[in-house]
């Protein structure tokens, strides 16, 4: 059975002349696959032998998560670029160096990404996942060619262009002051979109909005005389 992160990977070998495209794809899977933090954050300090579990299992997560980044990387460039780019120890490393080779920006690019950001609706009927994706594409587009946007406005931008089926979620997320990631957002929106089954349906929005810790509607309450 084909697997379709290693379908992405084959879609688009860097030879430095087709980066933007490469990149959008590399974020793409990488925050699929729950590795795209590597790209942000710092590698935790080495725990010591008496350190407690989660400062080992944090050091763990992103030491296992930059490796697996790092070889989706080298594995989806040509050759030159691999032999040049081996010798480097983390993804972020990778990254950066590619985008100071080949990552110069471009004004009419990052118009075309930025208009389609602001035209991002998710269509009723579509599947959020497809929706988030095409965004992160977009957000990815316009920051190779030089708009600077932080991972926060990115997840407000996708949170403003779902479906009206969605705004308990957004209602939700906006009131607990939540704090997620790309990976984290996709996920719960994903789930939130299992919950509710047929989009729209009254009973399986209430049962979503109470997986989330929101209480249903007033309006279910009983008139009294």
């Amino acid at each position: 059975m084909s697997n379709p992160i290693f379908a992405l990977l084959a879609s688009q070998i860097l030879n430095g002349e087709n980066f933007v495209k490469w990149k959008s794809n590399m974020n793409i899977l990488l925050i699929c696959e729950n590795y795209h933090f590597v790209l942000k954050e710092d590698c935790p300090p080495v725990p010591p032998t008496n350190a407690a579990r989660d400062l080992t299992e944090r050091y763990d997560r992103w030491i296992n998560a930059n490796n697996k980044a790092r070889c989706y990387m080298l594995a989806a460039m040509n050759e030159v670029l691999r032999t040049q780019h081996k010798g480097l120890v983390t993804a972020r490393e990778i990254m950066d160096t590619l985008q100071r080779m080949f990552g110069c920006p471009s004004d009419s690019a990052r118009h075309a990404a930025v208009k389609a950001i602001m035209n991002g609706r998710m269509k009723n009927g579509s599947f959020v996942r497809e929706h988030v994706l095409k965004m992160i594409n977009h957000l990815n587009e316009a920051e190779i060619n030089g708009s600077q946007i932080d991972e926060k406005t990115q997840v407000g931008i996708i949170l403003e262009t779902l479906s009206p089926d969605f705004l308990p979620f957004r209602t939700s997320y906006l009131m607990n002051q939540k704090n997620d990631n790309l990976t984290e957002l996709l996920n719960e929106l994903q789930q939130f979109e299992s919950l509710i089954g047929d989009k729209g349906g009254k009973a399986n929005v209430a049962e979503a909005n109470a997986a989330k810790g929101r209480p249903s509607s007033s309006k279910n309450k009983k008139k009294t005389n």
